[in-house]
């Protein structure tokens, strides 16, 4: 497995364009790893889904039973991913990406999915791009999903990193409501965000059990952790506007997901025939 290097001051940033176009590892010298580190095993499955950061595309979360209703369409797609039933995250976790450039600072990885390739079965071509911007107060991350169908299509994207989870780590952000979900993490309704799940004050996120996507975020997010005096604030432009809290028990990460739809509705997201959808997303460090 060949890594991409980057390196700037005292942050280093390797790239796995083989392994789903994920981040392989994200730290900062004399703090420590600010992702979940991907182990050698993990990237030698050749999929992004045990690394440090991975890429949704053409959709975030899953597809209720693999049943993806667009317009007067109903399309079927297949499970893709282990031990889950419903398709999940797309497929651009799951396939090797193409390097484009790269240098010490940046480096820019792309994708192109044909009609129906691979086992998600997913029916409508798509051309993936990411880039990578390191300095030596952050990383800046561009997203994008051209469609290269002749008609408009369903599509969506995402970014999933699994931030290091300390005992005292806390999370700050503002959002609007909160889909309930029923024991396969599907959305059942939404609903106003309970005072438990208020994050407008920074609070820790240890024990708190979440797997909801929000919505009504301002795309702002802060991560903090207070005996590592530091802090990472996560902002995202206007493309990712559902936010995905993901903090499960007895593990060292949790996982704060900017995405562009709420789960289970990109066959509410149609992408014009030729047209990209894409954005923004950069993790800026504050030391304190």
């Amino acid at each position: 497995m060949t890594l991409l290097s980057l390196r700037a001051g005292r942050l280093a940033l390797d790239l796995a364009p083989e392994a789903g176009g994920s981040i392989a590892r994200f730290a900062m010298e004399g703090v420590g790893d600010l992702l979940r580190p991907a182990s050698n095993a993990a990237l030698a499955t050749g999929t992004g889904k045990d690394t440090a950061c991975y890429p949704l595309v053409p959709f975030s979360n899953r597809i209720a039973n693999g049943r993806l209703a667009f317009g007067d369409e109903v399309i079927h797609l297949h499970a893709s991913w282990p031990g889950v039933r419903h398709p999940m995250h797309g497929d651009g976790w799951a396939r090797g990406w193409g390097v484009v450039r790269h240098d010490r600072l940046s480096a820019e990885l792309a994708f192109v999915h044909e009609r129906g390739e691979g086992a998600a079965g997913w029916p409508f071509r798509y051309r993936a791009r990411q880039t990578f911007a390191l300095d030596e107060t952050g990383l800046t991350i561009g997203l994008s999903i051209e469609n290269l169908e002749d008609r408009g299509v369903p599509a969506g994207l995402g970014l999933h990193p699994f931030f290091a989870r300390d005992a005292d780590t806390e999370l700050t952000c503002r959002l609007g409501g909160v889909w309930q979900t029923d024991a396969d993490v599907l959305p059942l309704q939404r609903a106003p965000v309970p005072p438990e799940w208020d994050f407008s004050r920074s609070r820790r996120v240890e024990g708190m059990g979440l797997d909801h996507c929000f919505d009504g975020w301002d795309g702002l997010a802060t991560v903090t952790w207070p005996q590592r005096g530091l802090r990472v604030v996560l902002s995202a432009t206007e493309a990712f506007r559902h936010l995905v809290i993901h903090v499960p028990d007895g593990q060292s990460y949790f996982c704060v997901e900017p995405v562009s739809h709420a789960n289970g509705a990109v066959g509410l997201a149609r992408l014009a025939a030729g047209a990209t959808l894409g954005g923004e997303i950069s993790f800026r460090l504050v030391t304190f």
